[in-house]
């Protein structure tokens, strides 16, 4: 497993869930790999330990994703401390579910700041350190192509504008040979949306296969994204849901 021997990979929130799973993937790959965190150090530096006994250097970087000088400063710590960025995987975010009538204009800009703004911010910083080869890959959500329920029309506004964001930047950076795509996952086993939560049921009797995702399936989705055989792949969003949106 060294596809991507030689490379250095940042997972923004790669603390847990699928962020604690892709960074682990691209080690297993042979990437050396940086994650940030905001509050479970503990997590992120488990991750790290996980990382180093493969054999590969690792670190992580505190950084609140809504704090642009936090992200741009996790780039060039990445780049001072390695020598160079080959991947960039915009993990980060955070999800708020509430009706119209219920959201506030904290929880607009908050949600903007962390799954849209942070994403521009460390791609725009990365983009200026990657050579021919390089990728970035955003995670979204199967949200921002399909919207099943009631509650959830800030989340999809904020996934949703990372679609074009994708194909504008993929446009840009493609001359450079840097390819740039979305993931968009559907129901996932992580702390955010648990596969024994309160709408997992629901959430079930709408996939075409009635079982949430576990984070290494997106993972092992994403590492091959960040690998050579994906280099003619670029300003696309492709999702794994396990058929929620078919």
């Amino acid at each position: 497993m060294n596809s991507l021997k030689g490379k250095v990979a940042l997972v923004t929130g790669g603390s847990r869930g699928m962020g604690a799973a892709i960074a682990r993937r691209l080690a297993a790959e042979g990437a050396d790999v940086v994650l940030t965190y905001n509050s479970s150090a503990d997590k992120a530096y488990a991750v790290v330990a996980e990382i180093v006994k493969m054999g590969r250097k690792s670190m992580a970087i505190a950084a609140d994703s809504s704090d642009c000088s936090a992200i741009q400063g996790a780039v060039q710590s990445t780049v001072a401390e390695f020598g160079q960025l080959d991947i960039l995987i915009n993990n980060a975010g955070i999800f708020v579910a509430k009706p119209i009538d219920e959201l506030t204009l904290d929880d607009f800009e908050q949600s903007i700041a962390v799954n849209v703004r942070a994403v521009f911010v460390a791609s725009q910083a990365a983009a200026v350190h990657m050579g021919e080869g390089a990728r970035i890959i955003t995670i979204g959500s199967n949200l921002a192509e399909q919207v099943p329920m009631q509650g959830l029309s800030l989340y999809s506004l904020s996934k949703s504008a990372l679609t074009g964001f994708t194909k504008g930047l993929a446009r840009d950076l493609g001359p450079r040979g840097i390819t740039v795509n979305i993931v968009h996952p559907g129901p996932t086993d992580t702390d955010m949306n648990p596969a024994n939560g309160e709408y997992a049921d629901v959430l079930r009797g709408l996939m075409a296969i009635p079982r949430f995702g576990d984070p290494e399936d997106i993972a092992g989705f994403v590492s091959w994204l960040a690998s050579a055989e994906s280099r003619f792949i670029t300003g696309t969003g492709l999702t794994i849901d396990g058929g929620t949106n078919a």
